[in-house]
């Protein structure tokens, strides 16, 4: 891959570096930096703020991993830098923002057509009061709080609760089946269950006699429907509970926390086998939020606001929808729980978030909508849209190369396309994310045509959120960014093009696998580099490139190693009526392709339905085709668009970089693939072996003689 240069890329950059280990004890015995005083929240992630903060010291270790809930692990500290900063927990993460800002918005949620909110000493007392009354239900140290559903005050609530009572927090995705909730709680020794609604309840129900820890079940949304279960709860019978519990008990338990202990759990997909239970210390917390506030200047230009509507239960929306707000005194704001399904436009409008993270699907569906729309515009109003667009296009394009924008930048951005900005919520945001799996050029493009960058970010669970992140002035289309300050990474294994695995270490890099021991000797190496199963490439300038996937690497008959990923997002650039392309091959004489076309979803299951979206009809129709169905194409087996799609895929392998990259046979399946189909995880990434099962026989025919 070319290695592109940035002019402000720190001078500093070191792959692989690493300072030398400082023992806990040495780090203890420095001097606490002095406080500040009357410092306003946007310098709360800065400074440590308060004197008479206690530093509480860790618990002995002799190892920098284990698999069991309870023990501690020794802190990868080093003597200077960001390595070297003070380890906190949790509590005095939130206790500082209590400090800094008692009557700043912390939590706000609309429920019945108005905005119910928390400000950070109200937020402070509800975490208190859940704390105590899981008490109350029995919660013993180092056992779970499973919380079942989607984002609200309540989860968070819970999440700290059981963390302030010396428990694990433990998300579980609201998508899951009874025996994948099962499974988590089994796994975690869950003594309470938090679920959303009496949907979610139904589920624990049907496991509940094999689960043998498992005390009690709170409800937190709507009344607890049919005959009331024994010791379970509504959310207000759940938050009286905590008079009975005196705040000496509570104290006692907070006070037996250390950062270098669990407190969270975070369970894998498990698209490749049972889910594993990613343990994340205290200091892997608070420490990752802090080095992502510093590296997005958080807070610097006033209070930042967000929406919460990723699945709470994965690290990407742990970290910047419950831990950046607290780090700088923050304000989140809730979705509703049918976001996806078109409504979460109509709460960025309402909040006008300063940063907002989305998975690449949802920035699709933006894109889409958007193109519809100008589709209908008048003829005027189109010709100064795209010389708006292709003005911002080109000064994005420049800036990442350290260039000065184009000649009527000022009039295009903000004069036109700040419309657009305005009309999505997004005209006060400074940055838009996006991660959790590959992003294609052509989305990159369309939002630097509006003026809305993507800022492309690289993390996972085993690294407790973001390792790399791009920021204006420190960016480069299609590369994930640079590594945060006090973040390791490394290639292992080159090959000829600098290809090889993608390796971690730091702060924040976790404990280990729950009760997992070979899987954690899998992850973590003798030296303490956390091996990803990443593929990637890291440029002079310290640019990440993620390629690929180990485990999703082909490796033809004849032995050639193909990553399938740059194939397919070639084959959809080729393609705009394609939404998903999976290329197939491994241990095949040759390349093979399933192809799903773009259609219309229904806002009320999230299920693709038949009918192809506007993209598609106009594609269908550039072609000589009438087509409005995916079921019409197949039964007519229509020529145009067989004859496009060959053309497409023609295209597409006259880029490949050898014969065997090349695609010789393809599919378009009846629908396209999604969350309730099963291809697709909680956070949009394409379950392969799932749908290799799945499609196992039309797999077959490409290969039969």
């Amino acid at each position: 891959m070319e290695e592109r240069s940035s002019p402000t890329r720190p001078s500093d950059f070191k792959v692989g570096s690493h300072e030398a280990q400082t023992s806990n004890r040495e780090i203890f015995n420095r001097t606490n930096e002095k406080a500040q005083p009357n410092v306003s929240g946007a310098e709360v992630h800065k400074q440590n703020l308060f004197s008479d903060e206690k530093i509480v010291e860790p618990a002995p270790a002799e190892s920098t991993w284990t698999t069991k809930a309870d023990d501690g692990v020794k802190l990868r500290m080093g003597s200077s830098g960001a390595t070297s900063r003070v380890p906190r927990t949790v509590v005095q993460k939130l206790e500082r923002a209590v400090r800094v800002a008692p009557k700043r918005v912390a939590l706000s949620v609309k429920r019945n057509g108005e905005w119910v909110q928390w400000n950070y000493q109200e937020y402070y007392g509800a975490v208190r009061c859940a704390a105590k009354s899981f008490i109350k239900l029995g919660l013993e140290p180092y056992h779970g709080v499973g919380i079942l559903g989607f984002n609200a005050p309540e989860w968070i609530i819970s999440y700290l609760g059981a963390i302030f009572a010396g428990g694990l927090a433990v998300g579980i995705y609201a998508t899951n089946s009874p025996e994948a909730c099962h499974y988590v709680a089994e796994n975690s020794d869950a003594n309470i269950l938090v679920v959303e609604n009496d949907q979610q309840l139904k589920k624990i129900l049907q496991v509940w006699d094999r689960l043998p820890h498992l005390k009690a079940v709170v409800q937190y949304i709507g009344e607890i429907e049919g005959e009331r279960p024994t010791n379970v709860y509504t959310w207000n019978e759940f938050m009286a509970l905590s008079k009975d519990v005196t705040d000496d008990t509570l104290q006692a338990r907070i006070d037996n926390l250390v950062p270098n202990k669990c407190c969270t759990l975070i369970y894998t997909s498990g698209t490749t086998g049972n889910p594993k239970g990613v343990m994340l210390s205290h200091d892997n917390i608070t420490w990752s939020a802090d080095a992502t506030v510093r590296e997005i200047h958080g807070g610097e230009k006033g209070p930042e606001t967000c929406v919460s509507f990723l699945p709470l239960s994965h690290i990407a929306a742990q970290q910047l929808e419950i831990f950046l707000p607290i780090t700088v005194a923050g304000s989140l704001w809730f979705a509703q729980p049918d976001a996806l399904k078109g409504t979460i436009l109509e709460t960025l409008r309402e909040v006008r978030p300063t940063l907002f993270c989305a998975v690449p699907r949802v920035y699709e569906k933006i894109m889409e909508k958007m193109n519809e729309q100008a589709r209908q515009m008048s003829g005027l109003g189109r010709m100064i849209g795209n010389w708006a667009q292709g003005v911002a296009l080109q000064g994005n394009m420049n800036k990442e190369n350290g260039e000065e924008v184009p000649y009527g930048w000022t009039v295009a951005t903000r004069l036109v396309l700040n419309k657009i900005r305005v009309a999505l919520g997004l005209d006060r945001c400074r940055l838009c994310f996006v991660g959790a799996a590959p992003v294609t050029m052509e989305t990159l493009r369309y939002f630097q045509s509006i003026n809305i960058p993507l800022n492309e970010m690289f993390g996972m669970s085993e690294c407790s959120g973001p390792q790399t992140v791009s920021v204006p002035g420190c960016m480069i289309s299609g590369s994930c960014g640079v590594a945060m300050d006090g973040c390791e990474m490394k290639v292992a294994n080159e090959d000829e093009q600098g290809n090889g695995e993608f390796c971690l270490k730091g702060r924040h890099v976790f404990m280990g696998y729950l009760n997992n021991v070979d899987k954690t000797e899998e992850a973590l190496d003798q030296d303490g580099w956390l091996h990803t199963g990443d593929v990637a490439t890291i440029d002079k300038n310290g640019f990440v490139y993620i390629t690929g996937r180990i485990k999703e690497i082909i490796i033809t008959a004849g032995g050639e190693n193909v990553a399938p990923i740059p194939i397919e997002d070639t084959i959809k650039k080729e393609l705009p009526i394609v939404s998903n392309a999976m290329v197939i091959g491994d241990k095949k004489k040759f390349l093979s392709c399933l192809l799903t076309l773009k259609v219309i979803v229904n806002p009320n299951t999230a299920e693709p339905t038949d009918n192809l979206s506007g993209d598609a009809i106009d594609f269908c129709a550039s072609v000589g085709s009438n087509a409005k169905t995916v079921s019409e194409i197949l039964s007519t087996k229509d020529e145009n668009i067989m004859k496009a799609i060959q053309e497409g895929i023609d295209r597409a392998n006259s880029q490949s970089i050898s014969r065997a990259q090349r695609v010789q046979k393809w599919a378009i399946l009846e629908k396209d693939f999604s969350i309730p189909g099963g291809e697709l995880g909680p956070t949009l990434k394409l379950k392969r072996p799932i749908v290799c099962k799945m499609f196992k026989d039309k797999i077959d025919t490409f290969y039969d003689v």
